[in-house]
């Protein structure tokens, strides 16, 4: 059995951090055991679904190092889904229903009263020929029901029937099929709900495992009998927590919160937005981890907490500190020559500057530093102006050997009786106009004489 796996948003939005969590679960676990990793997307919302979206969210899933061996469209798999309603009408488990929204919502608040769970109570099954025929003169249309197995003889009669199954996340879990509605798998006008078009895309497409938010836990019960139904074993199913902000609010793709788009637009490198989102809610410290490769490695659903994971934007930030002060320079030399960082100084550049970085675009800022000088001038007292002119006095001639800048601070210390921060943060104000940054020794190679004495005040 080759695993088999899919991610399957509907393609109506940009996708944020929490849909980035499904897929990057999916796709690890697809990795880690050699299986396939199938993009589908339900599209057969087709007032809302734009294919716009749909090559946005592939974008943002190779931008993560997320990469499909095969990509399906739900409305282009009609007709498998008219099949398979042919096939549950003539099993007798489709059932046509005509009630309206305010009917509907009549009778569950009446059950409310009598202390019945608010559920179907399977009116349509009861309809004559006579009154089915009066709806139809009445302009009615019916939306179909599946008929869940939850009764021994007489479906007005549910009982209790417990669906089980072993969690790929969350272990042991039971659903009664009996504190469920029948769902709708068809509406009034023949387009689908989401139920049907999943369950008969896994069949025919070979999902081994379906991992997902437990947002899903209770539908899992109605989706294992429309498995059976349709004659299918079930796949494993697996449910991860959700994520939220801080402050415990869900995420939207509606509304663009934390959207992949914008944490890329944000300078944020794609596997700190990895890492967080799949070892956020797990048992995993949650640390930068560098490439997927180690990630998959590292993988493990059934480490995730079964409750909600609330994380801070600002973790990201400190993730991309972290990923930046490690990285190669042969894995940034394209992205920095786009930044106009080029040459034989580059590499020397990057390493000398990757640990002050926030984001990899706050090199060019050090780039004209190292190149212009200080931005702005600082303003420094007379006394620090007179000690500054005796330092670069004292600046050693060229060739410089590699201990350049302990050469020259031993002879300025010697030569002005400053040392520690008297020292140090003038010079270090006059070579970059900046009170904090990378270690002057890397940085005054990349200066040379000429260049460092370009910055005598």
């Amino acid at each position: 059995m080759t695993v088999t796996v899919r991610f399957a948003p509907s393609p109506t939005g940009r996708i944020h951090i929490g849909n980035a969590r499904t897929a990057l679960f999916n796709w690890l676990f697809a990795q880690k055991h050699r299986g396939r990793f199938i993009q589908r997307f339900d599209d057969t919302d087709t007032a809302r679904s734009k294919q716009e979206f749909a090559d946005a969210i592939l974008y943002d899933l190779h931008w993560l190092g997320v990469f499909q061996d095969a990509t399906e469209y739900q409305s282009r798999r009609i007709g498998a889904y008219d099949a398979a309603v042919e096939r549950l009408k003539a099993a007798g488990v489709l059932y046509a229903c005509y009630e309206t929204p305010e009917e509907l919502d009549l009778r569950r608040k009446v059950r409310r009263t009598r202390g019945l769970p608010p559920v179907y109570g399977r009116e349509a099954l009861a309809l004559t020929p006579e009154e089915i025929a009066q709806h139809e003169a009445d302009g009615r249309r019916p939306h179909w029901r599946f008929l869940l197995p939850n009764f021994t003889s007489d479906p007005a009669q549910p009982e209790r029937t417990d669906i089980h199954w072993d969690d790929l996340v969350r272990g042991e879990e039971t659903v009664d099929l009996a504190s469920v509605s029948d769902p709708v798998l068809v509406r009034e006008d023949g387009t689908y709900l989401y139920t049907l078009p999943s369950v008969v895309d896994d069949i025919d497409m070979g999902v081994t495992h379906v991992i997902r938010g437990d947002d899903h836990v209770t539908n899992t019960g109605v989706q294992i009998a429309l498995f059976r139904a349709l004659g299918a074993q079930p796949p494993v199913f697996g449910h991860h927590n959700l994520l939220t902000t801080t402050s415990g609010e869900g995420l939207s793709k509606r509304t663009g919160a934390l959207s992949i788009e914008g944490l890329r637009e944000a300078g944020i490198e794609p596997m700190a937005v990895a890492s967080l989102a799949v070892l956020i809610g797990t048992s995993e410290n949650v640390e930068a981890v560098p490439t997927m490769a180690e990630l998959a490695r590292r993988f493990d659903p059934a480490a995730t907490s079964k409750s909600a994971a609330k994380f801070d934007p600002d973790e990201l930030l400190v993730l991309n500190r972290a990923l930046l002060h490690h990285m190669p320079f042969g894995q940034v030399r394209d992205r920095l020559m786009v930044l106009g960082i080029s040459g034989e100084r580059a590499e020397p550049f990057w390493m000398a500057v990757r640990g002050n970085l926030d984001k990899l675009a706050d090199a060019a800022s050090w780039w004209r530093i190292v190149n212009q000088g200080p931005q702005e001038q600082p303003d420094f007292s007379e006394e620090d102006r007179e000690f500054l002119r005796m330092a670069f006095d004292l600046l050693p001639e060229e060739p410089w050997s590699d201990t350049i800048w302990k050469d020259w601070t031993a002879k300025v210390k010697e030569e002005t009786g400053r040392k520690g921060k008297a020292l140090f943060m003038p010079m270090r104000l006059a070579l970059t106009g900046l009170p904090s940054g990378p270690e002057l020794a890397d940085l005054l190679p990349l200066l040379g004489r000429e260049g460092t004495l370009a910055r005598r005040p």
